[in-house]
């Protein structure tokens, strides 16, 4: 490998979708293109080229030395046989530690670690027929990493010139949140013509910067640094065959260019986030990456980004902000965005955005339309690169925007829906003032194309999603969604991060109770005498179900010396009731020890004794069966469906509710009531309950205004023993 004349094969690999830049860039660096694959290039290239792109290339991964190719590689003998017949000696040196990276399967070979083990096997024994001693294996600090891939059969073999990833420039060891690679951040600035606008001399403006890393490669193009200048080690200095004089002078060039770059660029680039933590990250990532100078850090929220002093004319917005990975983000997000677009055509007008998302949805609330759009992948995430010119305003239109702008207009459709809210708040604001209510429903899918539930808590609201029907697009579900969730802060005078949102199907059992997220942010609201912890971001439900008030409520004044049971109990909001009610004693019962522990919280909540008021964990049909004692007013709210592994059988409330409610009723006292209450919307009651007992449906009574809309969504029955 030291003959400068001798041309070595290639494959450098890339991110995703960046392969044609790739292919440009070792192009320029010297190497002769063969072959454009998935995610990198084939190419040819002498030992100085081979130097210079692990050097400098912005957009690659890996440099691989290809040492060979074989089909046929399907068994784990055929491929020992190729490793075997390849160069080893002629690379490896004596003593050297080994570790083998491989890729892929075939029938035979199912597991990458089986892969490498017999590409090993294969090394080694090469080494050892040739009168080598065998290496060492080094998973993790080896001297020579050896690259193997195996494809339907075809096999290619090479040694990794680089060692660690390009991407890991060694600058970023604070990061913010979810940052981009060094090289996909390259990327998305190549695609942004940013190379010709920092030769002219452009400034870049990066108003979500985190921890810095847009903002840092565009300074490194600006000033011609080597992405690798400061990386302390490269694979191919371990290899026997190392041109020491001809690395030396690549390392002496690339020094001279960026001492050069850095006093002669005129690019100026200033990045803005409104963590503090994020702009710290950002000045000790600069610093370390050497290009301080060139950049420009502040704390400041979108909502107040104006245009720096210094940068007059044109230039180049570029950022990558959040887009919603986590559901709950996206009210918040809604909102960002569409205050980026409002600063943007206010102060940039006659600058270029380029604006890299997961959510091209997101996107469009900018108000600016995108003249190009590239795909890219960010990790597993679909993301678009999305390119758009800022128009230049009149005057008199950007008087106009300071006008309206603290209105933050709204389109058409979300105005519609802003409307509907307006109105149903109104329709309820009488029964809110004289029951004293703060946590209701203001909306259920009231019009069809905005399937939501939308409930209020206190100073907060739960926004659920439906599923919307097939007949209606993702796109425009999506694009909907996102309507309502601009027009909430706007009609009901609330913040973005106020507004908790979740996507709801139809459930079935316990999956309400699964965890959602892992917030642990909870507070306290009133109901009636009430009061209860609700959480709206870590469960698909809140703790509180608020179509049952009424029943609740029922309970409350029914349960004065009572002994009362609670069934299925989920966060015991009924037993809170009824013990506020004056129930001489109580028993609350479920399977989650989540939900019990909830339940404790809400009995200490409202200063009752636990002594009296207790909870037991079991599945209800066991401890029916099982338990003794009777009490005067029982509550049965059984889950619709529910498969626990945790009870026996399944439940199907359709099916096993007669089976419960004869349990339950053995469990009454004398001159008791069962209060029968379930979630099915199409429920129908067995008609051998109501020959075996007294039973009165009182459904139509167990729903405040704020649920008149929708009278199916629980069924509720008081059931007495008949009279002798």
């Amino acid at each position: 490998m030291n003959d400068d004349n001798l041309l070595l094969n290639l494959h450098i690999t890339c991110p995703w979708s960046v392969e044609s830049l790739l292919a440009e860039e070792v192009s320029q660096l010297g190497a002769e293109i063969q072959k454009t694959t998935v995610a990198g290039v084939h190419a040819r290239a002498n030992l100085e080229s081979a130097y210079r792109l692990c050097l400098w290339s912005r957009l690659a991964n890996r440099v691989i030395l290809t040492l060979g190719r074989a089909s046929d590689c399907e068994t784990p003998e055929a491929i020992a046989a190729a490793v075997g017949g390849l160069p080893w000696a002629a690379h490896l040196r004596e003593g050297d530690t080994l570790a083998v990276d491989f890729h892929g399967q075939s029938h035979a070979v199912r597991h990458t670690r089986f892969g490498a083990q017999v590409v090993k096997d294969g090394i080694v024994d090469a080494l050892r027929a040739g009168g080598r001693t065998r290496p060492e294996i080094d998973p993790r600090g080896a001297d020579v990493r050896v690259y193997a891939h195996l494809h339907r059969g075809h096999l290619l073999v090479g040694i990794d010139l680089v060692g660690a990833s390009l991407h890991q420039r060694g600058y970023r060891r604070d990061t913010g949140h979810a940052p981009l690679k060094e090289n996909l951040a390259a990327a998305l600035l190549v695609r942004a013509d940013w190379p010709a606008r920092a030769k002219r001399g452009e400034p870049l403006v990066d108003p979500m910067c985190g921890a810095g890393t847009l903002l840092i490669e565009a300074a490194l193009m600006a000033a011609d640094v080597a992405p690798q200048l400061t990386r302390e080690r490269f694979a191919f200095e371990r290899l026997a065959d190392f041109d020491s004089a001809v690395w030396q002078e690549l390392q002496r060039e690339a020094r001279a260019r960026a001492d050069l770059g850095r006093r002669r660029t005129n690019a100026r680039l200033w990045g803005f986030d409104q963590s503090p933590q994020a702009i710290s990250a950002a000045r000790s990532n600069a610093m370390r990456a050497g290009i301080p100078a060139l950049i420009a850090l502040d704390g400041g929220s979108v909502s107040a980004l104006v245009r720096p002093e210094e940068a007059p004319g044109t230039g180049l917005i570029m950022t990558n902000p959040p887009y919603g990975e986590r559901l709950g983000e996206l009210p918040e997000l809604v909102t960002l965005y569409g205050d980026l677009g409002q600063r943007l055509k206010r102060e940039f007008g006659g600058w270029t955005l380029a604006l890299f998302t997961g959510n091209p949805d997101l996107g469009h609330r900018l108000g600016l339309r995108a003249h190009k759009q590239y795909a890219f992948k960010n990790g597993p995430l679909d993301c678009k690169l999305l390119l758009a010119d800022i128009a230049a305003d009149s005057a008199a239109a950007r008087a106009e925007e300071q006008e309206v702008s603290e209105s933050k207009p709204l389109g058409e459709g979300a105005r519609m829906f802003a409307n509907r809210l307006i109105k149903n708040r109104k329709r309820l604001k009488k029964w809110l003032k004289q029951s004293g209510e703060t946590c209701y429903r203001l909306y259920d899918a009231d019009m069809p194309e905005y399937a939501l539930a939308i409930d209020v808590y206190g100073h907060q609201v739960h926004v659920q999603e439906y599923a919307p029907p097939k007949s209606v697009e993702p796109a425009k579900a999506q694009r909907r969604l996102l309507d309502a969730l601009s027009a909430i802060p706007v009609a009901l005078d609330v913040r973005p991060e106020q507004i908790h949102y979740k996507q709801r199907e139809r459930q079935s059992g316990k999956a309400q109770y699964t965890r959602q997220s892992s917030a642990g942010d909870r507070f306290v609201v009133e109901e009636g005498p009430a009061k209860f912890w609700v959480n709206l971001t870590d469960y698909l439900d809140t703790g509180l179900f608020l179509d049952h008030r009424p029943v609740r409520r029922m309970l409350r004044e029914r349960a004065a010396g009572k002994r009362v049971l609670n069934l299925f109990c989920y966060t015991a909001s009924a037993t809170v009731h009824a013990a506020l009610g004056g129930a001489s004693d109580s028993l609350s019962v479920d399977l989650s020890n989540t939900y019990l522990e909830w339940a404790r919280d809400n009995f200490t909540l409202n200063r009752l004794d636990q002594s009296r008021h207790r909870v037991v964990r079991d599945d209800c049909l066991h401890w029916l069966r099982t338990a003794g004692g009777t009490y005067d007013l029982i509550f049965l709210d059984p889950p619709t469906f529910s498969n626990s592994k945790r009870m026996e059988g399944t439940l199907d409330v359709q099916r096993d509710h007669a089976q419960l409610i004869d349990l339950a009723m053995a469990r009454l006292a004398p001159g008791g009531e069962l209060i029968f209450s379930n979630n099915q919307r199409g429920f129908t009651l067995d008609a051998t309950v109501s020959e075996r007992y007294a039973v009165e449906e009182i459904t139509a009574r167990t729903f405040d205004p704020d649920f008149t809309r929708r009278t199916n969504l629980h069924h509720c029955f008081v059931i007495q023993a008949r009279a002798a």
